[in-house]
């Protein structure tokens, strides 16, 4: 006699949103890869007395520095090639430990030269004090003070006069782009890391380095991505993430991007390297704006 008025638990539920937005928020050309590689791999600095431009990445442990920096290898030589190596996803210690710049060979033997773009990996940003890298250290690094090979140590940041200072930089040393990388399938960045954060992208507004960041672990967080990468301006999981973050770090929309890494793939894919292009564009044109006004 009740039926007609009587409600389960489940009537009053409502009902999740779509997976994926009826549009893409953010529209990006796919499959044009040979021209986006030919952009990035011609690429010469603005400046002739300066050979190289240099990105310098920062992040969380575990989300996927060194597995950016084997995936743009990857992407720019057009082949798969494994010039840094990676620890394990979300591991507890930071698998970097040292100051290294990783360049990009372009031809073989006498002919081999290095493309104009490098990359700095740094040890990996931890929640609390005396753990992970100092971000003393990270400030040190973008002016370019830190010298190739030293060890980083979270209880006792570089000094003046240590080993591993540099005290007089050169342009190539310092650094043209400032890029924090983090994982979309990670849980919300502590305060104390977001404090650390904080006073990097200080320094570096400070010293006019343009910054930007890398949305790792995209096929993770989401499942319609994981099925079709063109899915992930789509994505509504993906875009609430880039908004959290950009909330969280103050960094605009339009200076997030998210990637995919290389991880067991053996060939190169089309839509994996075309997000990659689409960061490393913004790289270099930011970075080149920057080495235009040094």
């Amino acid at each position: 006699m009740f039926q007609g008025w009587y409600k389960t638990p489940s009537d009053d539920q409502p009902k999740e949103p779509p997976a994926l937005l009826d549009k893409p928020w953010r529209e990006l050309r796919w499959g044009n890869v040979q021209e986006d590689r030919q952009y990035v791999q011609e690429y010469k600095p603005a400046q002739d007395d300066i050979k190289y431009l240099r990105v310098l990445l920062y992040g969380l442990v575990g989300h996927g520095k060194s597995s950016f920096i084997n995936s743009v290898s990857n992407v720019i030589r057009g082949r798969i090639s494994i010039p840094a190596l990676a620890g394990a996803t979300h591991s507890e210690k930071s698998f970097t430990k040292m100051f290294e710049t990783h360049k990009f060979n372009k031809g073989r033997g006498n002919e081999k030269t290095i493309y104009p773009v490098v990359f700095n990996d740094i040890m990996g940003v931890e929640e609390g004090d005396n753990r992970g890298v100092h971000e003393d250290d990270i400030k040190l690094a973008l002016k370019g003070h830190v010298k190739e090979g030293h060890k980083f140590n979270p209880v006792s940041p570089l000094n003046e006069g240590d080993l591993g200072y540099n005290p007089n930089p050169s342009v190539d040393d310092k650094v043209h782009v400032l890029v924090f990388v983090f994982s979309a399938n990670a849980l919300q960045i502590k305060s104390s890391v977001q404090k650390k954060m904080k006073i990097v992208r200080g320094t570096a507004s400070k010293l006019g380095i343009p910054q930007l960041a890398m949305m790792t672990h995209i096929d993770e967080a989401c499942g319609e991505t994981e099925k079709d990468l063109k899915n992930v301006y789509k994505s509504r999981r993906l875009k609430k993430k880039m908004t959290e973050f950009s909330a969280a770090a103050g960094l605009p929309m339009n200076c997030i991007f998210p990637v995919k890494n290389y991880s067991d793939e053996i060939d190169l894919n089309d839509d994996v390297d075309t997000l990659i292009l689409s960061a490393l564009r913004k790289m270099i044109d930011f970075g080149d704006d920057f080495i235009e006004k040094i």
